[in-house]
């Protein structure tokens, strides 16, 4: 393969590829990594590394910080190239845990058809992280400049980041921008998402004989009852406020006043103000009966990530790039969050959504596409080459 010095370049570059790129793809994809398998997990941990050196050469730093009970989190840094030495560093974002059991691929093997390419984690996230390596080998192979790259790799992203957010947050605090490679919003990139809050109610009342003696208990789930009546009334679609009780729980028998229940809700905000409001609401509510105790349990999983200036800018110029391609790249706010919320959070400029393009995350028909993973591979080595320090954009063709 030729090396790519011009935009157009690049794509060709990576579609020559290509053949290699899906070949690394299926093997990673048939790593099974469930959020919930530390054994699984490590094997796809020491995978992604290995591979990642095959591809890139060893890094010029490497650390793995522990995540037990769930995956380890690993950080490899890549020197700058050419005009890009001296320039910031540049995050890229990826998670190697997905929601699948282990036992899945025998149901739903990798394969591809045609310009589809299927597996469990195929898309969320799996192919992106493959795209953001070789967009890194296209940059070295045409020798163009890149800004130092920082690899932050983490094994618990599908169940809120508990124990990679304090490294994930760490690395990002000098970062001159975050590239998440997260998968795309039906092909577009993700400029804003909504902060989560995880929230937990246990409601203690007094057991009774629900017949012989009715007045003496003080029922639970009747509080439980109120409290989902309340917490619903929370939600305001037109501000971007969800407020979802997913989980119910009370009682013991049919004859006996309930003394306990217990509910596991879902909230998600559009801004800080409306955080603030929803969890003021959540900490002062009382059940009708003073009997009843509340305990709230929980709290903000994700912070918000804005659409600042600087997301805008970075959006701007990876949309100016993704032209010089033929391609019209689009942005999108979306409900759900990432470790990108983390980075935004801190000021970071911050691109989510730069992985696959295809769809069904977390579902069976879940998928990838061909053409999407060449165009983001190209588009990634020239938002990357844009970025280093004195590099200028990549031409156009002609």
């Amino acid at each position: 393969m030729s090396a790519p010095t011009t935009s157009t370049a690049l794509v060709e570059w990576v579609r020559d590829g290509v053949g290699d790129m899906l070949r690394d793809l299926e093997e990673y994809v048939r790593l099974e990594t469930p959020s919930d398998d530390p054994v699984a997990l490590a094997a796809g941990r020491d995978w992604v590394v290995s591979w990642i050196e095959r591809r890139l050469g060893a890094p010029a730093s490497a650390r793995t910080e522990p995540g037990a009970p769930h995956g380890d989190t690993v950080v490899l840094d890549y020197p700058g190239t050419g005009a890009g030495a001296g320039a910031g560093t540049v995050l890229i974002l990826a998670h190697y845990d997905t929601v699948w059991p282990v036992g899945t691929l025998a149901e739903l093997p990798f394969g591809v058809d045609g310009e589809v390419i299927r597996g469990p984690g195929v898309f969320d996230m799996k192919a992106g992280l493959v795209q953001a390596v070789w967009a890194l080998r296209a940059i070295r192979t045409g020798g163009l400049a890149c800004p130092p790259v920082r690899f932050v790799l983490n094994g618990d992203e599908e169940i809120g980041s508990p124990a990679s957010r304090p490294v994930i947050e760490e690395c990002c605090r000098d970062a001159a921008a975050v590239l998440v490679f997260e998968a795309s919003a039906d092909g577009a990139v993700k400029t804003a998402r909504k902060g989560v809050g995880l929230f937990d109610v246990t409601l203690t009342g007094i057991e009774a004989h629900a017949g012989l003696d009715p007045t003496a208990g003080a029922s639970a789930v009747t509080a439980l009852a109120e409290f989902v009546t309340a917490a619903t009334a929370l939600t305001d679609v037109a501000a971007g406020t969800t407020v979802n009780v997913g989980v119910i729980a009370g009682g013991t028998r049919p004859n006996v006043t309930a003394g306990s229940a217990r509910a596991h809700l879902d909230v998600r905000v559009a801004d800080e103000a409306e955080a603030a409001r929803v969890e003021r609401a959540l900490t002062a509510w009382r059940p009708a009966d003073p009997r009843v105790t509340v305990r709230l349990d929980g709290g903000w999983n994700r912070p918000v990530m804005t659409r600042t200036p600087a997301v805008a800018g970075l959006y701007e110029r990876a949309r100016a790039l993704a032209a010089t391609l033929g391609l019209d790249l689009r942005e999108t706010a979306v409900g759900g969050a990432s470790d990108g919320n983390f980075a935004a959070a801190l000021g970071v400029p911050v691109l989510d959504g730069f992985g696959a393009v295809g769809g069904g995350a977390h579902a069976r028909h879940e998928h990838a596409t061909v053409p999407g993973m060449i165009e983001r591979s190209a588009l990634a080595a020239a938002v990357l080459t844009s970025l280093a320090d004195g590099g200028a954009d990549l031409p156009a063709a002609g």
